[in-house]
């Protein structure tokens, strides 16, 4: 899978969890959750709904690492089955 299909399927959940997000906004350096400004449990189902639709486990020992739109596609990348 390539990075720019990830990103579209990010984008996707976040969407589904925040409709009111605009794609072309999104910085990707800057950190995710400020920009979309989703509190902890929306945080939670972004990362399960993209495990639901990409297959890839995200211990929560990894979430930390996870701040950017950049980092999630990068991790994501790293792990697609």
């Amino acid at each position: 899978m390539k990075k720019a299909d990830i990103r579209d399927t990010v984008v996707d959940v976040l969407r589904g969890i925040a409709p009111e997000v605009e794609p072309a906004d999104l910085v990707p350096g800057q950190p995710l959750r400020d920009q979309v400004d989703l509190d902890s449990m929306d945080w939670l189902n972004v990362l399960q709904g993209l495990h639901l639709r990409l297959g890839v486990d995200i211990p929560e020992s990894d979430y930390a690492g996870l701040v950017t739109l950049d980092d999630i596609v990068a991790y994501l990348a790293a792990r697609v089955p």
